[in-house]
């Protein structure tokens, strides 16, 4: 850094801070720095000596460290290292855990397995990929030899166990652990079938579906189809009425992929239907938010997917997306309507931008960790020009671990 003057780092410094409208204390708060040695760095009287503070101001002023050094800036690691390090404890645990054996491991009293369970959902529902390496595969060990040992409350073991299973596949598949979360998915189906619950047994199949990805889309649609009608003898529950509506809202992905919009648009409307006869716009059971709400967002998602591009983000105009209480979901939503505008013609690239941007700051392992986030970012850099949006980009493109281009300012 040694190349750029102290007074003109500083300079930068205060420009991007007052675009961003942070004070000194804040920045300086943000960046884990004194103020005074800030002051100091716009004032010119100190140089910026290492990468450390450099990426600490860049992270507190969500830009890219090329906004101050006119340079590419590439970081040794990418933004989910840590996150992607779990992926081993996740595949020993699905290796070693069954269900009926003892992993030989201690078990705490049954309370104090149920509070680790909810800070596990909690971090579920915040995308938290790491928390959940480093809670999952150890708790779903415990979880395993509870089942033996607390017979008293082998139910609750069993719905547990579903629950963890979840957290493996929704971040095995997130981290690209090839094959890890349908050997989850499929953990948990054996566990739902323990259950004997057609409640469970749903769900089990609807993560099943969720897990799988690109794999069998025509198996996904049959499997879906076929819970989903084992369930209508029981839709008085209104748990079992958000299973059934998620069991078509997989269907109507899957038909969506194989490019039959009819089939999808015929189970969207019966997920709506379903969704109508609940008793409030967003469900509880899951951590899939089923309902009114969650319907609409599906349409625009399933239009998307069927190449509607920006008009399928303006149907979900209106729509309350930020009265579903899971960021998680309220992520993965801004973060598909962001790449489609991002997309698409470049007058919807800043809003593209944006919400990619409000996704990252819901989800940010969730957001750095998505392949198609990074080739639309990785795309639109190329085109970007030198202003507030393509700033943004440029900051969004270095957390992603994709290096923007050097900033030409002599035009």
């Amino acid at each position: 850094m040694s190349e750029i003057a102290p007074n003109e780092v500083g300079r930068r410094l205060r420009e991007i801070r007052a675009w961003r409208g942070q004070t000194l204390e804040v920045t300086a708060g943000l960046a884990g720095i004194s103020y005074g040695y800030l002051g100091k760095l716009e004032r010119g009287e100190k140089a910026l000596e290492n990468r450390r503070t450099l990426e600490s101001i860049a992270r507190a002023l969500r830009v890219a460290p090329s906004e101050f050094t006119e340079r590419p800036w590439e970081i040794a690691d990418g933004p989910s290292a840590e996150a992607h390090a779990t992926l081993v404890e996740f595949e020993n645990a699905l290796e070693v855990c069954e269900l009926g054996e003892n992993p030989g491991v201690p078990v705490r009293p049954w309370p104090a397995i149920e509070a680790e369970l909810e800070r596990l959902q909690s971090h579920m529902q915040a995308a938290d990929y790491s928390a959940q390496g480093a809670l999952t595969p150890r708790l779903l060990s415990e979880l395993h030899a509870a089942y033996l040992e607390y017979p008293h409350v082998r139910d609750k073991v069993l719905r547990a166990l579903v629950i963890c299973y979840q957290s493996a596949a929704w971040t095995t598949k997130s981290l690209t652990g090839r094959g890890l979360p349908l050997l989850a998915a499929k953990a948990a189906q054996q566990c739902a079938e323990e259950l004997n619950s057609p409640l469970w047994i749903g769900f089990a199949m609807w993560l099943r579906g969720h897990s799988a990805g690109q794999v069998s889309r025509s198996q996904q649609y049959q499997r879906a189809v076929r819970m989903a009608d084992q369930l209508t003898g029981h839709l008085n529950d209104e748990q079992v009425l958000q299973c059934y509506g998620m069991l078509h809202l997989n269907a109507a992905l899957a038909a969506a992929v194989q490019s039959d919009r009819t089939t999808a648009d015929t189970h969207l409307d019966e997920a709506a239907s379903a969704a109508e006869r609940m008793s409030g716009d967003v469900g509880d059971f899951g951590g899939v938010w089923f309902g009114r709400i969650n319907v609409a967002i599906w349409r625009a998602s399933i239009g998307l997917e069927l190449g509607d591009g920006v008009r399928a983000v303006e149907r979900a105009v209106g729509v309350p997306v930020d009265a579903i209480p899971s960021p998680v979901r309220r992520a993965s939503y801004y973060t598909e309507a962001g790449r489609a505008l991002l997309l698409s013609e470049s007058r919807y690239r800043d809003q593209g931008v944006s919400l990619l941007l409000k996704a990252e700051r819901l989800t940010p392992q969730r957001v750095r960790s998505d392949f198609f986030v990074r080739e639309a970012v990785s795309d639109n850099l190329r085109a970007a020009r030198r202003d507030a949006g393509s700033r943004e980009l440029r900051g969004l493109a270095w957390r992603l671990g994709v290096a923007p281009e050097p900033i030409n300012r002599a035009h």
